[in-house]
């Protein structure tokens, strides 16, 4: 079984919303056949503890704008590694530091990925430092 489509409309507007505020390494995972109790995580990283907060603002007032509210959050206080449970979806913002510690996407490799694209992205195109310094 995979994730609700619910769940996974829920995660890609987290993701988004997460992308928005300039998250880096955001992924979606479908834990469903392995967790009972969500059917997905997003993941994103943040370089400091203020970025952290500015990302977990950003997705829970973006859910909130689709009728979808936390039932729990958790590490609000130390905006190192937050956790909002939105039930069918859990979003974990890390401090990048957390991030390559935990390694949650190696713990979870065995699930199937839900793939998410940032809107904010060109299609087809990858930012290059040569593509940003222009000689003319």
């Amino acid at each position: 079984m995979t994730a609700s489509a619910e769940a996974r409309e829920t995660a890609l507007v987290a993701a988004q919303a997460a992308a928005d505020k300039l998250a880096t390494d955001v992924s979606i995972v479908d834990v469903s056949e392995r967790l009972a109790i969500t059917d997905a995580f997003v993941l994103a990283s943040a370089p400091n503890e203020r970025q952290v907060q500015a990302i977990v603002d950003e997705v829970e007032e973006r859910l909130r704008e689709h009728g979808v509210k936390p039932v729990r959050r958790e590490g609000v206080a130390e905006a190192r590694w937050v956790l909002l449970d939105f039930v069918d979806v859990v979003v974990h913002v890390q401090h990048a530091e957390e991030r390559a510690y935990y390694a949650l996407e190696r713990l979870w490799k065995d699930c199937p990925s839900i793939p998410f694209v940032d809107a904010a992205q060109p299609a087809g195109t990858v930012a290059s430092p040569a593509a940003e310094t222009t000689g003319s």
